[in-house]
């Protein structure tokens, strides 16, 4: 049994120093993965689908866990190109019967490298992009929901001569970092969408004249709508920005708060024998990077 939260913190490798705000945004980033299993642990698949025993086709077609693969030639994110080249990217989920609560984790590996510099070696060495992130969404009607995602991307750490620590949420390594997000469907066709990063890990801060570290628990606003369709085809329109209330600079930005994801997406199906494979190509530039690319993702299944 886990004792306490304070326990399996440090069961997991995360020192929760003195200060105070640390040692809550330590707790703070594994309620991701406690919210998750608790969910896991006492709701079985019967106690979900109780309401709806009288429909038998629900009870036989419900999978309480799924997969899914995706083969995209750049993996793009909030206005960042986070690889510039081809990825696979795969998710392992879990779903409740009533379809409000969705636990997973995603993942992601590269087909090419970047350069990354190893001070040690006083040289650049190439390293695959490499994420596992967490998740866990609930949905508490059909058009709003809260999402929080506890992120590892770790591409490179090794490689540029840092020990690898997953569960490590260090202020200043650069690869662990949760967000809380929540999403609010205004009609059918338009999502409004709003991130915010928790407590400055990641480089979410601003250095102070000081030398001080000021949290800038970045926030992130997109509104995206669906404006065209006709048969397999769907184009929406997406602009989002960041700012923060705290400090100039940005998990997003360097300067003060900026419109950085603006584009559009088309998706379709492509269809293989009684096989359908979604298709979706998207068109995003960020006016601060002066950055325009254009991503192509495959649903594999």
């Amino acid at each position: 049994m886990i004792k306490n939260e304070f326990t399996f913190v440090k069961e997991l490798g995360v020192a929760c120093n003195t200060k105070t705000l640390d040692c809550i945004y330590s707790m703070m980033r594994s309620a991701v993965l406690l919210f998750g299993l608790f969910i896991f642990m006492f709701l079985s698949p019967s106690d979900i689908l109780a309401q709806d025993v009288n429909n038998p086709d629900l009870v036989d077609n419900y999978k309480a866990f799924t997969a899914g693969g995706h083969l995209k030639n750049m993996h793009i994110w909030h206005g960042f190109v986070v690889h510039p080249g081809a990825i696979f990217a795969t998710n392992l989920e879990y779903n409740t019967g009533n379809k409000k609560f969705t636990f997973g984790f995603w993942g992601g590996a590269s087909f090419t490298t970047v350069d990354v510099y190893n001070p040690d070696a006083n040289q650049y060495v190439s390293a695959n992009y490499k994420e596992f992130s967490i998740y866990a969404v609930y949905r508490f009607s059909d058009k709003f929901f809260v999402e929080a995602v506890t992120h590892n991307n770790y591409t490179g750490v090794e490689e540029r001569g840092d020990v690898l620590h997953y569960w490590s949420y260090d202020k200043t390594q650069g690869y662990n970092f949760v967000d809380l997000n929540f999403g609010y469907n205004i009609t059918d066709n338009t999502l409004l969408y709003l991130a915010t990063i928790l407590a400055g890990r990641s480089g979410d801060y601003e250095v102070q004249i000081d030398g001080s570290l000021k949290d800038s628990w970045t926030h992130y606003f997109e509104i995206k709508s669906k404006v065209w369709q006709k048969n397999d085809y769907n184009l929406s329109l997406f602009a989002g920005g960041a700012w923060s209330f705290f400090t100039d600079k940005t998990f997003y930005t360097q300067g003060a708060g900026n419109l950085i994801n603006i584009g559009a997406a088309l998706s379709k199906n492509i269809h293989i024998g009684s096989y359908k494979m979604p298709v979706e190509v998207t068109a995003m530039w960020n006016p601060e990077q002066e950055k325009t690319v254009l991503q192509l993702d495959i649903t594999l299944f």
